[in-house]
């Protein structure tokens, strides 16, 4: 355990360009104090401590603003940026190189006991914000846009963006540092305008309609002849 907290510790360090040294990120990241928190409360999990895993997973939001339920399994390498907000559920599984930002939700969206909270894959990324929920797979190497909603299965290699979210990009190619996980804002409006239309051309012919009605019940009729004998 205390290599793997070493490790978490470095990957801090390559993920975040403002870290500088091993004693700043021990000291200073409230992400990594939270998953030291959950290597600790997870091993406590599964020896049959539960409660007293709950109560320290309790601590440790209190102290870094992160909740993260020591019955998750999360894999190595695992970074959470920034952190405040992150909630991770009890079923929820997360594979190996994976990077969150704040107000991440790894969420369930049912009361039922069992799988009820999300699979991430390997090398994901998960921007700020952004809701995944539910017993769904997240595909390897996907990115999720910031504020997205996921729902559904995503496929291996993908970008989502949007509420619901929408996989955007399905490829191999992908940026290493993970900044296509934001979506385009030009992109973004035209989506807005496209999604908007069929609203705006049903709104245009009952305007139409209504105008077209108006005309004709305003229309006088031309008097009708009259001849003097």
């Amino acid at each position: 355990m205390v290599e793997q907290i070493k490790e978490d510790v470095r990957v801090a360090l390559e993920k975040d360009p403002s870290a500088r040294n091993f004693f700043e990120v021990l000291i200073c990241y409230p992400g990594v104090h939270a998953l030291i928190f959950y290597r600790v409360n997870h091993y406590l999990w599964n020896a049959g401590f539960k409660f007293l895993a709950r109560l320290l997973s309790f601590f440790a939001r209190w102290l870094t603003g992160i909740e993260i339920h020591p019955g998750a399994k999360i894999g190595r390498r695992f970074f959470i940026d920034h952190g405040m907000g992150v909630v991770i559920g009890e079923t929820a599984e997360v594979g190996d190189n994976v990077f969150i930002y704040h107000g991440v939700t790894l969420g369930g969206v049912s009361t039922k006991r069992g799988k009820r909270h999300p699979t991430i894959g390997d090398n994901v990324v998960i921007g700020a914000g952004a809701q995944v929920l539910g017993p769904i797979k997240i595909g390897n190497n996907t990115k999720i846009g910031s504020g997205s909603v996921v729902l559904q299965q995503v496929p291996d290699h993908s970008t989502v963006i949007g509420v619901p979210g929408r996989v955007v990009f399905s490829g191999s190619s992908r940026s290493e540092d993970g900044q296509d996980a934001f979506p385009d804002p030009v992109a973004r409006a035209i989506e807005c305008v496209l999604d908007r239309l069929p609203q705006m051309e049903k709104e245009i012919r009952t305007i139409k309609e209504a105008l077209n009605l108006k005309v004709k019940n305003d229309v006088v009729p031309p008097p009708e002849s009259t001849s003097r004998s």
